[in-house]
């Protein structure tokens, strides 16, 4: 069993959660031009709390998660009209092929530390979006392990220049960072950054040497 998916039913029961969603949402609303147009694909979305937050600036949306506790959250909401146009996927980039598909925006929040090839999913990323759309990465600042504890098997948090040099290996430019929100854990702060970028056209690529 997914470690979330006993944890799924009673996730927006959280307010701290509807909080933080709320407030990536507002970060993704500033750092990218939105519009009713635009393709959306969350992926690692829980009960698509972000997505939610976002549903009246974007167009049809895809929210993707390997938890079935998750994931059948995500369909009673599309049941109850809570998610409208919307669709759900069982997918992991970092095992799976990744679809074929475009997307003109991909949101991923708190999703990235628990993966640790993250190399495999943002090059997924890269091939999802259309050329020049956009990447929205929210997630924890390095920190020293106690987020998770030490049988944690994930990154401890992300130094945002190394990752902004995976995102450029990706195919990724336009790299900014901000200051997004932050969790309380066991009485600690852990702050969350927003990464956004877009998917390059081949020309404007910076060059990586080796």
């Amino acid at each position: 069993m997914n470690r979330f998916d006993a944890r799924a039913a009673t996730w927006d029961d959280d307010p701290a959660k509807v909080e933080r969603a709320d407030a990536v949402a507002r970060s993704i609303r500033g750092a990218v031009p939105l519009d009713r147009s635009m393709r959306l694909l969350e992926y690692g979305a829980g009960t698509g709390l972000v997505t939610q937050a976002l549903r009246d600036s974007v167009g049809p949306v895809t929210l993707a998660d390997t938890s079935t506790g998750m994931r059948e959250v995500l369909h009673a909401k599309i049941a109850a009209g809570v998610l409208t146009d919307a669709r759900v996927w069982d997918l992991d980039l970092a095992t799976q092929p990744v679809p074929d598909e475009h997307f003109d925006l991909i949101v991923s929040v708190l999703t990235m530390h628990h993966i640790e090839n993250i190399d495999a999913v943002l090059s997924g990323f890269a091939k999802l979006l259309h050329e020049n759309g956009a990447l929205c990465v929210v997630d924890l600042d390095e920190e020293d392990g106690s987020f998770h504890g030490v049988d944690f098997e994930g990154h401890r948090g992300f130094q945002r220049s190394a990752l902004a040099a995976e995102l450029a290996a990706a195919g990724f430019t336009d790299v900014v960072f901000q200051d997004c929100h932050h969790i309380v854990h066991d009485g600690v702060n852990y702050p969350l950054f927003l990464a956004s970028c877009r998917h390059a056209r081949v020309d404007d690529r910076p060059e990586v040497k080796p």
